[in-house]
C-alpha cells in the first residue's frame, strides 16, 4: 500500500516513474476481487502502472496532482491483477488544484475526465462531506499496485489498515526532515507511525478509505516505505469538496 509517492517522491520522480511512492502498500494483505472495484490503475503511455486513483463518478478519476509528472494517458478499472485486461478508458482531461505546486506544499489532488463513461459494474466510492474530521487512532484503510516494500512491486492490488495520526504529532515528527520541514495544509496522517504499514512507490493517487468514504488521496510517506517515525501524508478530500463539485457539474476544468 505504500504506494503512495512518499516525501521524496516528488524530488525523486522528477528522475525516475518507479521513485513515485505509493506503487504498493507495505505488509498489505491481497485485496479479495469482490471489494474495492473502484481502485483504478492510471497509466502512462507505456501501459505500465504508474499511480492509484479512483472513480468517483461516471467519467471522473481523483488522484495526486503530483502524478501528472509523466505522461499519463490512461485508466484501467476492473481488475485487481494488472496482469489482466480491465475496462480501459483514456484521459481526455486533467484538472489538477489551481494551488497545486508540488506535494510538499499540498492541495495535491487531481481529476481526470476519461474519454467515455464507466460501466455500471464499476463502483464509484462515495467522497467524504466537506470539513469532515477525523479522530486520532481512527482506523481506515489504504490500498495500491505499489511496492511491497522498497524495490519490489507485485501486480495484484493490496490494502492495509492503518490508523490515524494525531496532525500535532504528524507534524512534530516531520519537522526534522530536510525535505518537507513543514506539514502541508489540509492533510490527513495515517499509518507509517509506530508501525511497519503503509504506502509506498506507485500508491500515490489511491484513496484512504474510512467511514466507507475516499476520505483521503495519498500524497507522500518516507522514503524507506517502512520508517516507522514518519506518518504517511494524504491529502484531505473534504477540504477540497467544493472544488470537486464544481469540477463535476461542469463536467471538466
Amino acid at each position: 500500500m505504500h504506494a503512495l509517492h512518499n516525501f521524496l517522491l516528488f524530488h525523486v520522480l522528477i528522475y525516475l516513474g518507479r521513485n513515485a511512492l505509493g506503487s504498493e502498500i507495505i505488509n498489505g494483505v491481497k485485496v479479495a476481487d469482490d471489494s474495492m472495484r473502484y481502485m483504478a490503475s492510471v497509466q502512462n503511455y507505456t501501459g505500465a502502472h504508474f499511480c492509484g486513483g479512483f472513480l468517483i463518478s461516471d467519467n471522473f478519476v481523483l488522484t495526486a496532482a503530483h502524478c501528472d509528472v509523466y505522461g499519463l494517458v490512461r485508466v484501467v478499472f476492473g481488475t485487481h491483477n494488472l496482469r489482466n485486461t480491465g475496462t480501459v478508458r483514456n484521459i481526455v482531461q486533467r484538472c489538477k488544484h489551481p494551488h497545486y505546486q508540488h506535494h510538499t506544499t499540498g492541495s495535491d489532488i487531481m481529476l481526470l475526465k476519461l474519454s467515455q463513461s464507466v460501466p455500471d459494474t464499476i463502483q464509484r466510492i462515495q467522497l467524504p462531506p466537506p470539513n469532515m474530521n477525523l479522530q486520532p487512532n481512527q482506523t481506515c484503510c489504504v490500498a495500491g499496485w505499489g511496492e511491497t516494500e522498497a524495490g519490489t512491486a507485485a501486480g495484484d492490488l493490496m490494502g492495509v489498515n492503518v490508523s490515524v495520526v494525531d496532525q500535532n504529532v504528524c507534524r512534530r515528527q516531520w519537522s526534522n526532515s530536510k525535505w518537507i520541514p513543514h506539514l502541508p495544509a489540509n492533510v490527513i496522517c495515517a499509518g507509517g507511525y509506530q508501525t511497519l504499514k503503509g504506502v509506498c512507490y506507485g500508491d500515490s493517487g489511491g484513496p484512504l478509505v474510512c467511514n466507507g468514504t475516499a476520505a483521503g488521496v495519498v500524497s507522500y510517506g518516507d522514503e524507506n516505505c517502512s520508517d516507522p517515525d514518519r506518518p504517511n501524508v494524504y491529502t484531505d478530500v473534504s477540504k477540497f469538496r467544493p472544488w470537486i463539485d464544481q469540477i463535476l457539474r461542469q463536467n471538466g476544468c
